[in-house]
């Protein structure tokens, strides 16, 4: 198994704490600074020129985290959808500003919806007709600026259901991130599949990895190694995959980065 480059999930502030680990191997970068009301607003084109200077000389791969707290993708609220395709727009300028090419998302999928998809006639495709009516604006303009949205699960249990969403749309503009910890998650809480088999379903539609690891109760974002999950059998899954995520730390506390790496590397699973 050939080890894979990884690397690693940051505010700007951050990069500079590893700033040659980073750039020094082109490595992958999740900006984190856009996910906010203020980061969209008030505060928007001071972090856009903050984050420029923070990246100036990074030759990797480039993405940010949109905005996701109370923006719920299948709203059932008409007026509110608009504001969420709003706010999206809004992140993707920023993406497009600062040269990433991936914006991440959340996934409105929850364990509710998995027990109750056939309590309801029509639930499925009732949800994935309000998710389309708040991403076709954002799809579209993805599309015309050559950045890629990635859905993330956070509680999916069928790794299949998220996937219905890039189906819906047919487009290379959208495309699947798995959060290692989530779907660990799931598996305790829910009984969703392996890590490595959302990986596996995820097939050729996944663009983007968050690697964290849990103890199976709560969303921790430890250094790989210290939590439950079977790096070993995620590592195998994500060698055996052609589409080329991107791969990223995506830690609580940024002063273990080096600590999961090494975790990881000491494994033969990443350089």
């Amino acid at each position: 198994m050939t080890p894979l480059k990884i690397g690693a999930c940051l505010k700007t502030p951050e990069i500079r704490d590893h700033r040659d680990w980073l750039f020094d191997a082109a490595r992958d970068i999740e900006l984190q600074d856009f996910m906010t009301h203020a980061a969209l607003t008030s505060e928007f084109d001071a972090r856009i020129s903050a984050a420029k200077t923070a990246l100036n000389g990074h030759t990797g791969r480039l993405s940010i985290h949109g905005p996701f707290e109370g923006l719920d993708i299948d709203n059932k609220d008409a007026e509110l959808r608009s504001i969420i395709t709003s706010r999206f727009m809004k992140a993707l300028e920023a993406a497009d500003r600062i040269g990433a090419r991936q914006m991440v998302l959340h996934s409105p999928y929850t364990a509710w919806y998995q027990n109750n998809i056939f309590s309801f006639p029509g639930y499925a495709e009732n949800k994935l007709a309000r998710i389309q009516v708040v991403l076709d604006p954002v799809v579209r303009t993805a599309e015309e600026m050559g950045i890629k949205l990635v859905i993330e699960n956070i509680q999916d249990v069928r790794p299949e259901a998220r996937r219905a969403i890039v189906d819906r749309f047919g487009s290379e503009a959208i495309a699947l991130s798995i959060d290692t910890g989530h779907a660990q998650l799931a598996r305790r809480m829910s009984g969703a599949p392996p890590v490595a088999d959302f990986i596996t379903d995820a097939g050729e539609q996944l663009a983007h990895v968050h690697l964290q690891d849990v103890d199976g109760h709560a969303d921790r974002h430890w250094a790989p190694g210290e939590g439950e999950i079977e790096w070993t059998a995620v590592f195998r899954a994500l060698a055996a995959c052609e589409s080329y995520p991107h791969l990223v730390l995506e830690l609580r506390d940024k002063a273990d980065i080096p600590k999961g790496f090494s975790a990881l590397q000491n494994l033969g699973l990443v350089i």
